[in-house]
């Protein structure tokens, strides 16, 4: 279970009384939840009028921040392909794992420091968070590219004998080749129609040379055939192919051509190697930098939010919740009651949803308490 509650409640004669009372209901009689203190240092308050306007921009950092995290996680998952099993051990914040990180959370004062304004840290945050995701569009379009070539090319190489490449299964002995008057063709014959195709390829048109047909590769479902004829029978041969079901394949030996395309196969592979290992570093380094911003803008957000419901002087402790699965709503039902005289407007509000099933009296998730859920399932498969 990877969901933490991240909530706030007032001071009350000490934080650590607060801390021991959410203990208390929580753990010490009926383990709902494992906790911890989420530590936030005295950050600079400013005005009630900043505080408001700050509480809508980091809400949508919120949501920005953490779309760009999932975007790097979800990119590392791609880039890693048939190593996914690999990609949770490469996804961790200044070197841990991401449920260390969050809960055992120390603000960052030498990227974010503390004697700047909120306004300020929220700022340094967007732009480092907007560098990564502009970074993240230009490396992930590059790559994407030549893996796209080099899938293009791989599946030319693949594939059946009526659309793949023939370069690599053909030689140069099997064509008649710098001949004025002579030509060699390609034909794709169904494996049930091989009896079929020696009887009549000889008089499927004029100047086909006889006894001139060689099977020279086979799939599940053909068998590539090559014939000699006349230049001049060619149109007449094609058509008469098609009649009986026989499909002349378009190609001409032409061993530079084919060079040509062996080196851009090589070249397209060794790039991509090449720009695999730096690119895998980026995405852990860079995921690294943005889940940690995102944690840094949970902090302010619980900061500014304690503020705005609890007043001033600041007064509150930050705590981390890991519910258990099957005591979630229990574990909600208890912290209402521990902290329903702190709004009871909300409590009011949870009160009626309980009594009514089904009743959403709001689209938003609302409690008498600061509350913000992190939730670090950050993929779309289960790694």
């Amino acid at each position: 279970m990877t969901e933490f509650w991240l909530i706030s409640a007032p001071g009350e004669k000490t934080c650590q009384q607060t801390w021991d009372t959410m203990m208390a209901a929580t753990t010490r009689t009926n383990n709902l939840s494992n906790n911890h203190k989420f530590n936030i240092p005295d950050l600079k308050v400013g005005t009630l009028d900043v505080l408001v306007g700050l509480s809508d921009e980091l809400s949508k950092l919120d949501s920005f921040v953490e779309s760009v995290v999932k975007k790097v996680a979800q990119y590392m998952a791609d880039v890693l392909e048939d190593t996914r099993d690999k990609v949770q051990e490469n996804l961790l914040a200044n070197g841990v794992d991401l449920v260390t990180y969050i809960t055992r959370f120390q603000w960052d004062m030498a990227k974010y420091p503390i004697k700047q304004s909120l306004k300020n840290i929220s700022e340094i945050i967007s732009k480092q968070v907007s560098q990564i995701d502009n970074d993240l569009k230009a490396r992930a379009s590059s790559y994407n590219n030549l893996k796209g070539n080099l899938q293009n090319l791989e599946r030319k190489n693949a594939g059946s004998l009526l659309t793949r490449s023939l370069a690599d299964i053909v030689k140069k002995d099997d064509f008649v080749l710098d001949s004025e008057y002579l030509i060699t063709m390609l034909v794709v014959v169904p494996k049930m129609a091989y009896a079929d195709w020696q009887k009549s390829y000889e008089t499927l048109s004029e100047m086909v040379v006889p006894r001139s047909s060689n099977l020279l590769f086979e799939d599940n479902d053909s068998g590539l055939f090559s014939v000699t004829l006349f230049v001049k029978a060619i149109d007449d041969f094609k058509l008469k192919a098609r009649e009986n079901k026989f499909t002349v394949r378009d190609f001409r030996y032409n061993e530079e051509e084919m060079k040509a395309d062996k080196e851009e196969m090589t070249r397209l592979c060794t790039d991509k190697k090449k720009q695999f290992g730096p690119l895998v570093r980026w995405l852990k380094v860079n995921f690294s930098e943005a889940f940690i911003a995102w944690i840094h803008i949970k902090a302010l957000r619980v900061f500014v939010e304690s503020v705005l419901r609890y007043g001033l002087p600041v007064n509150f402790q930050a705590m981390l919740l890991q519910p258990n699965k099957k005591t979630m709503k229990k574990l909600r039902e208890v912290l209402n009651d521990l902290y329903k005289h702190l709004d009871s407007s909300a409590a009011a509000i949870i009160d009626c949803a309980m009594d009514i099933p089904g009743l959403n009296l709001s689209q938003q998730e609302y409690y008498p308490y600061v509350y913000d859920k992190i939730n670090c399932n950050l993929l779309d498969f289960k790694v």
